[in-house]
């Protein structure tokens, strides 16, 4: 049996223990990938450090945001071929319920998710069904392939779907980390009127800027809410993207909306949200929506747009480290030191 090296997680607090397992074997309907680049998410610190995400069994491969090369395929898959370098989805739904019928399979009723319910990308190989594979060109390096495939992905579902943006509208994205400033970047590149960032980093800031923020906000100073109706004449934003999952933040993006705007939320917390009274809410007709995730079409999409150079995600790359060096990635994305956006695993 061949083996293979991989980093498993085995309990909350404790080091990844990068040691020798078997390789995966591709059953039907399956590919072998060997993994080429693995992306660190805020998802591997609250399985990591806080125990906040539990995942199915220990020890487990984590690492949800990956991209690599076919090596191998299982029995009845076709439309793939070994040497195909391809970006992967990490949800494994089960195309059958309501929800993955309806096109929505991010929220399929039986999901499982790779690096969490399933072995994932921090591994030399990983298993995954044929059909969460997309086509990655090679004009798309491997690192940019991991990282829009979770980073990018899930504040593109945001802005697209749940959000549901239209060229011209006013776009105020709350905190301005790894996904926050894809979302203005993404919201810049989708046609927005107007795009402020909110942060209370400076650095998180100067970065929004850069990305194509035309005004950027000190949420912890003054009065945000006013600040991104002044910006506004008085108005309000048309939709506002909150990254924290805060119940300060939730309310600052409620508040800083217009008479019927939308507000998505896609920060994960623990807290309950109550940001303004029903009489508010309702005379308003705010929209308050969640968005989780993203889908394989969706990540199709994303590929699409970095092809074609409308999409450049070459500085979201903070760091390439080996999977060696796991650990102190994990520690250095936990404590922000040198504030990365994205630090990924390079085989």
């Amino acid at each position: 049996m061949k083996t293979m090296k991989a980093a498993r997680f085995y309990q909350v607090g404790q080091p990844l223990v990068i040691e020798e397992v078997l390789q995966p074997q591709p059953g039907p309907g399956e590919v072998l990938i060997r993994v080429k680049a693995c992306g660190i998410c805020g998802s591997d610190l609250h399985i990591v450090y806080e125990g906040v995400t539990p995942t199915a069994f220990q020890p487990i491969i984590l690492g949800h945001e990956f991209s690599g090369v076919v090596a191998a395929c299982g029995p009845g898959v076709s439309g793939w071929q070994e040497g195909d370098r391809a970006a992967v989805n990490c949800i494994v739904s089960c195309g059958r319920c309501r929800n993955c019928r309806a096109g929505r399979e991010q929220i399929c009723l039986e999901r499982r998710l790779l690096g969490i319910h399933l072995n994932g990308g921090l591994a030399e190989f990983a298993v995954v069904p044929a059909e969460n594979l997309v086509a990655l060109p090679a004009g798309i390096p491997f690192d940019q392939g991991a990282i829009l495939t979770d980073a990018v992905a899930t504040p593109y579902h945001a802005l697209t779907r749940r959000g549901r943006l239209v060229r011209g509208e006013t776009v105020a994205v709350i905190g301005c980390g790894g996904l926050g400033l894809h979302a203005v970047q993404l919201a810049r590149v989708l046609g927005a009127g107007l795009v402020v960032g909110l942060d209370v980093s400076e650095t998180a800031l100067d970065r929004a800027r850069a990305r194509g923020a035309d005004r950027v906000i000190r949420n912890d100073q003054g009065d945000p809410a006013a600040a991104l109706r002044e910006a506004t004449g008085g108005e309000g934003v048309d939709l506002a993207i909150e990254c924290h999952g805060r119940p300060e933040t939730i309310a600052l993006a409620v508040a800083g909306l217009r008479i019927g705007g939308r507000a998505v939320i896609v920060g994960l917390g623990a807290e309950p949200i109550a940001c303004l009274p029903p009489t508010e809410f309702v005379r308003r007709e705010i929209e308050l929506l969640g968005s989780y995730a993203f889908t394989t079409r969706e990540i199709a999409e994303l590929v699409e747009l970095v092809a074609g150079g409308q999409l450049n995600l070459a500085a979201s790359v903070s760091r390439r480290i080996s999977l060696e060096e796991i650990n102190p990635g994990l520690e250095g994305l936990h404590k922000k030191i040198g504030h990365p956006i994205r630090i990924v695993v390079a085989f």
